[in-house]
């Protein structure tokens, strides 16, 4: 299989006329022009991105500290076991979205990762205040490299940096198309039954500032799916080759493989010892994603008992939507920087 080039830093003989842009393989100049683009979401997604700004340090913690002590064994277990997995997701992202901008030749697109890129170190500089804010630097240490000494959180980070890995060594097509496909479920369902046990906290009346934190996350998250949805979808014009029906059941089981593990990953953290939710509420709704995230890429349903959202799980969504320009549900201010239309997980 033929190795990828490397777009060129400084490639004077590159091509300027927009119709001749590629997503991958086409001959960039590497001129940022704002002006000019072939991918029209591109203007939307760079808005929408860059009026999420935030600053972890902004919301108080003061309340989480008092709570963080109080909290049930299962609550305070969970709680520092998917911390330490959201601090591996989001380290692991941004080290590795490099990787992808290196062969992304749309100049437009690859503004979108490298801003994705600022977004996720901003991630983990949330939850190293989160852990600051809260324990002591034994206890934050400790909860940092969990995976070291957590078979199951091993696991789950294996999935996704072995297929990072893949890439990096032998730098394919085939192999970039899987680090996509793989981001999509990183960023799709991969955080999701994290998300929601923090919103559930807050429901409860627990570590409120931990989930005002994780709710400025979702939404980055939100755009960054959106962003690599979209790659998908032009990759899928501009290279069927690489949508034959082996290669579409290739990416079928990885988003199945995900969905298998966020749900047994949520059995093992959650399971039905949080009060407010169960086993088969965090089941449902992550097969339920599932089934969202591959008929957004056009494949249809993977789950047909999984096609509607949870009733009991609504209210997920509710407590994710830090775009909307109203008071929040733990601060008696307005949460948004710009009045910019709230992105709903509907991909």
């Amino acid at each position: 299989m033929d190795e990828l080039k490397r777009k060129p830093l400084f490639n004077p003989e590159g091509d300027t006329e927009v119709e001749k842009r590629r997503m991958v393989g086409g001959n960039t100049t590497n001129l940022n022009d704002f002006n000019n683009m072939k991918y029209n979401w591109v203007s939307d997604w760079y808005r929408q991105a860059m009026n999420n700004f935030w600053i972890p340090e902004e919301i108080n913690l003061n309340q989480d500290l008092k709570d963080y002590h109080k909290l049930l064994p299962s609550e305070r277990t969970a709680y520092d076991k998917i911390l330490s997995f959201l601090v591996f997701l989001d380290s692991l992202q941004t080290a590795n979205l490099p990787n992808v901008s290196d062969y992304i030749t749309a100049n437009e697109v690859g503004l979108c990762l490298h801003i994705q890129t600022f977004q996720e170190c901003l991630h983990s500089q949330a939850y190293s205040y989160m852990l600051d804010s809260i324990c002591s630097p034994e206890e934050r240490d400790e909860i940092l490299f969990q995976w070291k000494s957590d078979e199951h959180l091993l696991k789950r980070n294996t999935f996704i940096g072995s297929i990072y890995n893949e890439f990096v060594e032998e730098r394919t097509i085939k192999n970039l198309m899987k680090v996509m496909i793989a981001n999509y479920i990183l960023e799709g369902i991969y955080f999701y039954s994290g998300f929601m046990f923090f919103y559930n906290l807050a429901r409860n009346g627990k570590m409120p500032g931990s989930a005002q934190e994780i709710r400025y996350i979702n939404r980055d998250e939100n755009t960054h799916l959106w962003l690599f949805r979209n790659i998908i979808l032009e990759l899928k014009k501009e290279m069927p080759e690489l949508f034959e029906e082996k290669d579409i059941e290739l990416y079928k089981s990885m988003i199945e493989e995900g969905v298998r593990q966020e749900a047994a990953w949520g059995e093992y953290v959650i399971g039905d010892d949080i009060p407010g939710l169960t086993d088969k509420m965090v089941h449902d709704y992550i097969y339920y994603l599932g089934n969202l995230r591959w008929e957004s890429l056009g494949f249809g349903y993977l789950y047909e008992e999984y096609r509607d959202e949870p009733e009991d799980m609504k209210w997920v969504s509710q407590y994710s939507n830090a775009n909307m320009v109203k008071t929040d549900f733990f601060e008696a201010r307005s949460t948004a920087y710009a009045k910019s239309t709230a992105l709903v997980d509907d991909l």
